[in-house]
């Protein structure tokens, strides 16, 4: 499969899995669009190889920009994910109701 595919099908998923009602739902969409994201990031990289910025000479080396754009993009994710459980947690504990069962506020 090539990088733009798997970019397409994991957004498709994601959004479906955020418009769908239930709040894990929620979490898994925004997973799998961080995981969209990531995909994106190493194609725009490139598979090619290049000359390193500074030397300008010797054997080829990948560029470890895209990397490490891509490792801080799964931290920032796996912070997202983790806070966005903490929140599901915190709200079934209180008790609260998922908002389609909520009256419309009527009083």
């Amino acid at each position: 499969m090539s990088g733009p595919l798997i970019v397409g099908v994991l957004v498709a998923a994601g959004v479906f899995l955020l418009l769908r009602p239930g709040q894990l739902r929620l979490v898994l969409g925004f997973v799998l669009l961080g995981h969209a994201v990531n995909v994106l990031l190493l194609a725009a990289g490139g598979l090619h190889r290049r000359e390193p910025p500074v030397d300008g000479g010797g054997p080829e080396n990948a560029d470890p920009l895209p990397q490490a754009f891509i490792l801080t993009a799964i931290v920032i994710t796996f912070g997202i994910t983790v806070y966005l459980l903490r929140l599901l947690r915190r709200a079934a504990r209180r008790g609260s109701r998922p908002p389609e069962t909520w009256d419309g506020g009527s009083r």
